[in-house]
């Protein structure tokens, strides 16, 4: 069995479970006679439906990272979000690493599709967690409002197989497919990420600062013509 390293516990700047509002919505979510895999469950339904997915949130700013700022936020990207189910697994005591890739996303919306310049989005999230000694993955970007919203198929997770992006949605169309794995970390790598969306969106990074308007909500999915 893989002994458990206090980093993968651990608070850290992005990963902020000692603030009181992370405490606080994960003690609302569990029981202390709940099981490590029914904790687990709770908390990713919590952060998949619970915080509104919105592309146009992902502001570069440190502080827009913390788990806790996600929370009391509402809304936010899927790395905001899975630092935040990371957050609230360790509170719960379940190790727990947020990891990236690089998806090519086959469904967007027009503006968005024309504001990142192409269809590969990089840094995508999603958390490695350990249950009964193994890790598996679970990505709670997509919230079900939004999955109803677009034909796109809500994300669940069993706690025993990984839980990653759909390749097709519910019409059969072609949606994610991963192109690149980025790793697995202890905490955001937080100077890297924030380089690269910079660099490769910056139409995207202006609109998530207040410099350009937004409305994810009212957008239509652009389809590929079958």
């Amino acid at each position: 069995m893989t002994a458990i390293r206090p980093e993968w516990l651990a608070a850290t700047e992005f990963i902020d479970h000692q603030h009181p509002a992370v405490r606080e919505f994960v003690a609302e979510r569990v029981g202390a006679g709940d099981t490590a895999k029914q904790k687990a469950l709770n908390l990713y339904y919590a952060v998949r439906d619970g915080i509104r997915y919105d592309p146009y949130s992902a502001s570069m700013q440190r502080e827009a990272m913390r788990a806790s700022t996600t929370l009391i936020k509402g809304v936010a990207y899927c790395v905001p979000k899975a630092l935040l189910y990371a957050a609230c697994l360790r509170a719960a005591g379940i190790p727990a690493r947020p990891g990236f890739a690089d998806v090519r996303n086959h469904l967007s919306t027009e503006k968005l599709t024309r504001l990142v310049g192409t269809d590969i989005f990089a840094w995508h999230g999603y958390v490695s967690l350990m249950l009964d000694g193994k890790w598996v993955k679970a990505t709670p970007a997509f919230n079900i409002q939004m999955c109803e919203r677009f034909g796109v198929l809500p994300l669940d997770f069993d706690g025993e197989t990984d839980s990653l992006m759909h390749p097709y949605n519910s019409s059969s169309q072609r949606h994610m497919e991963y192109v690149r794995q980025r790793g697995e970390f202890d905490d955001l790598p937080y100077e890297e990420l924030a380089a690269d969306m910079v660099r490769m969106y910056p139409k995207l990074v202006e609109i998530s600062e207040g410099k350009a308007g937004g409305d994810f909500d009212h957008e239509a999915i652009e389809r590929p013509v079958s």
